[in-house]
C-alpha cells in the first residue's frame, strides 16, 4: 500500500526547534495560568475591600442623614454636602418622592433603575455599573424612618487603574517568562542533542572510512544504550572489513603463484613465437594480454587489501605531469591520443605516488575507451599555481547533472 506523497515544501520541524517550542509553550501556559489566577484573586480581593468600605460608609451616611431629617425643616443639600466622603464618591438621597444630590456629577438618572426600585422598596442593595465609561459602585440603603433611600455612588477609576497596571505587569512577566523558557529550551536542546550531534559526526567519520571512531559514554542509561549500540556496530564493521581485507589479501597471494607460472609459461612461448604457426601465435597474443590483465587485477586486489588494512604506504616523488600522462597512455596502448598542455602547467613538477597515479590515469583512459565512446584527448592545466588538473575527454554523452554528485 502506497501512502500519500509528502509535499517537498512541507518540511518537518527539527527536533531542536520542537524542544525550544515545547519549553516556550510550557512557560507561556504556566505563566498565563499563574497570571490569570493572580489577577482574578487580586481583583476579587481589592473589589471586596472596596465594596465593604463603600457599604460601611453608606450605612453610616444613611444614619447621619436620618438624624438630620428629624430636625424641623432640614436643609437636605447642606446635609449631603457636609458628609465626609472621599474624592470620587457622591451622595444621592430619595426623600418623600424627591431626589437630592450634593453635586451634578451623580443624580437619580445615573443610578440603575433596578437598584432605585429595590432600595426605595425597603431592601438594601449594591450594583456595579459604568457611568460615562468609568466603572462605579452604587450602594442603596433604605431609610429607617420616612419614605426614602440613601445612595452612595463611588467611582472605581483608581481601582480600575490599579487592575490595569497589574494586568500589564502580569502580561509583561508572562512575556519575559516565555522568552526565558525559550532560552532554557535552546540550552536544553543543545545539551540534549549534543549526544546525537556527536553520533552524527561519528557516523560521518565512519562513512568516510575512519572505522576506529568510538563514542564516549556519558553516564546516562538511555544515552549509553545508543553509545554501546553504535560502538558495537562500528567494531563489528571494522572486524568485517578486516576479515574482508585479510580474505582479499589471502586470495591475491594464492592467485599470484599460478599467475606467475602462467606468466613464465607465456614468456617461454613468446621466445619461441617465430617457431609457432599463425593460429598458435594469435592464441599466444590473447594469452599474454589476458595474463597481463589478470596481473593488473591481482595487483589492484592486493592494493585494495593493503589500503583496507591500513598498511598502504605512499611513496611520493617529483614528476612532470606531461611525462606521467605520456607513460600512462603508453601503458594503456593509447599512445596516439593527443595531449594538450596549458601554459599554466608547462614545466610544473608535482609530488605524487607515481605508480598509483599512473594506475588512476590508465583506469580513466580504459574507461573512456570502453564506455565513453573512445578517448578524444588528454588535457593538463594549472589553477592558481597550486593545483594541476588532468582531464580525460571522451566522445560519450557525459554524466547527467543530477547524477554528478
Amino acid at each position: 500500500m502506497v501512502g500519500p506523497a509528502r509535499h517537498p515544501s512541507r518540511r518537518r520541524v527539527g527536533l531542536r526547534q520542537r524542544v525550544i517550542a515545547a519549553f516556550a509553550l510550557g512557560a507561556l501556559v504556566l505563566s498565563a495560568g499563574l497570571a490569570i489566577m493572580t489577577y482574578e484573586l487580586a481583583k476579587k480581593y481589592l473589589l471586596d475591600q472596596r465594596v465593604r468600605s463603600v457599604a460601611g460608609r453608606s450605612y453610616a451616611g444613611a444614619g447621619i442623614v436620618e438624624n438630620e431629617l428629624l430636625a424641623p425643616q432640614p436643609d437636605i443639600p447642606r446635609v449631603l454636602s457636609a458628609l465626609a466622603l472621599p474624592v470620587g464618591s457622591q451622595p444621592v438621597l430619595l426623600y418623600e418622592g424627591r431626589w437630592f444630590a450634593a453635586s451634578l456629577e451623580a443624580g437619580r438618572d445615573d443610578i440603575p433603575r433596578g437598584l432605585r426600585e429595590e432600595a426605595s422598596g425597603g431592601t438594601p442593595g449594591r450594583q456595579l455599573f459604568r457611568l460615562r465609561g468609568v466603572p462605579h459602585l452604587v450602594v442603596g440603603v433604605p431609610l429607617a424612618q420616612g419614605d426614602g433611600a440613601y445612595f452612595e455612588v463611588a467611582s472605581l477609576a483608581e481601582l480600575d487603574r490599579t487592575l490595569r497596571t497589574l494586568r500589564n505587569a502580569l502580561v509583561a512577566a508572562g512575556a519575559v517568562t516565555t522568552v526565558a523558557g525559550a532560552v532554557v529550551g535552546i540550552w536544553a536542546g543543545r545539551r540534549l542533542l549534543r549526544p546525537l550531534t556527536e553520533a552524527a559526526e561519528a557516523a560521518t567519520a565512519v562513512g568516510s572510512g575512519r572505522l576506529d571512531v568510538r563514542l564516549d559514554t556519558s553516564g546516562d542509561a538511555d544515552l549509553d544504550a545508543l553509545t554501546h549500540a553504535f560502538n558495537g556496530m562500528t567494531s563489528a564493521l571494522q572486524q568485517r572489513m578486516d576479515r574482508d581485507a585479510r580474505f582479499a589479501s589471502a586470495v591475491s597471494h594464492e592467485l599470484r603463484s599460478p599467475l606467475t607460472t602462467l606468466a613464465t609459461s607465456a614468456e617461454v612461448l613468446h621466445r619461441r613465437r617465430d617457431d609457432l604457426p599463425e593460429r598458435a601465435r594469435n592464441a599466444l597474443d590473447l594469452l599474454e594480454a589476458d595474463v597481463r590483465r589478470f596481473q593488473r587485477l591481482v595487483e589492484d586486489l592486493l592494493e585494495m587489501s593493503r589500503i583496507g588494512a591500513g598498511a598502504a604506504e605512499v611513496s611520493l616523488e617529483p614528476v612532470r605531469p606531461e611525462e606521467l600522462v605520456v607513460h600512462a597512455l603508453r601503458s594503456a596502448k593509447a599512445s596516439d591520443v593527443p595531449v594538450d598542455v596549458d601554459p599554466s602547467a608547462s614545466g610544473a613538477v608535482v609530488h605524487v605516488d607515481k605508480r598509483r597515479m599512473e594506475r588512476v590515469i590508465v583506469n580513466l583512459v580504459e574507461n573512456a575507451q570502453s564506455h565513453g565512446g573512445g578517448i578524444v584527448r588528454m588535457a593538463i592545466d594549472g589553477r592558481d599555481g597550486k593545483v594541476i588538473r588532468l582531464a580525460v575527454e571522451d566522445a560519450g554523452p557525459g554524466v547527467a547533472p543530477e547524477d554528478r554528485d
